[in-house]
């Protein structure tokens, strides 16, 4: 399994996050659909204040730049990613993969704990 993380900052109007929230809690089905067609096993968007952190799980063969352009030309996917704009504060006509920030990992304790263990044998 791959794990992507990736932050995106809301527009600065409260109710305009309020909805955007509600709006989550309402995925068009073909949204989720589409994201299963290309591998994308789960999704997760946490938020604090206007910023959203994104944990998604994908398949062991999921190439991000080809499987992200490919969810791109889904039905409704572009609709989708225009209604949620008006929240984000991003073009109508950015995808996904263009408006999500991709963060890089830079701790992981399971690799720690690991080492750890590995020097008690």
């Amino acid at each position: 399994m791959k794990r992507y993380c990736q932050s995106l900052e809301l527009r600065d109007e409260p109710a305009l996050i309020e909805k955007y929230v509600e709006v989550h809690s309402h995925v068009w089905p073909e949204i989720i659909e589409g994201q299963r067609e290309v591998g994308i096993l789960s999704m997760q968007i946490y938020r604090l204040g206007r910023r959203l952190f994104m944990i998604m799980d994908a398949v062991d063969d999921f190439d991000f730049d080809r499987d992200m352009a490919r969810l791109a030309t889904l039905p409704r996917q572009a609709e989708w990613e225009a209604y949620v704009s008006r929240f984000q504060g991003c073009p109508p006509d950015a995808r996904s993969d263009e408006k999500w920030q991709p963060m890089e990992k830079i701790f992981d304790s399971s690799k720690q704990f690991n080492d750890i263990l590995n020097h008690q044998k």
